[in-house]
């Protein structure tokens, strides 16, 4: 997870980027998005780093968006699909795989 908010800071400088963990670890989803609120932000995008939408994607985490959306209206959150179920991420992992 450090290591893609680290290239996208690296090649997207433009970008606030943060990690944020839903459990085991911090910082939470909460403590990411005031962070970046903090820094100005007034659109978030959450990238969901599951391979697939099991009960995280599908239950805790709209929960925990729109708790986020009552607690800064005036940010735009946009919630992208599980980065796993992504059709270039099914290809690199088959590429990956295939290799010998």
């Amino acid at each position: 997870m450090e290591a893609v908010q680290a290239h996208l800071q690296q090649h997207r400088p433009e970008l606030l980027v943060r990690c944020a963990y839903l459990e085991l670890t911090t910082p939470d989803l909460a403590q990411a998005v005031a962070a970046l609120v903090g820094e100005g932000a007034l659109h978030v995008t959450v990238v969901p780093m599951f391979l697939g939408t099991g009960k995280h994607a599908r239950e805790d985490l709209p929960l925990l968006v729109q708790a986020l959306r009552d607690a800064h209206p005036d940010v735009h959150f946009t919630v992208q699909g599980a980065i796993g179920e992504d059709p270039r991420m099914t290809a690199l992992m088959a590429e990956i795989a295939g290799e010998s």
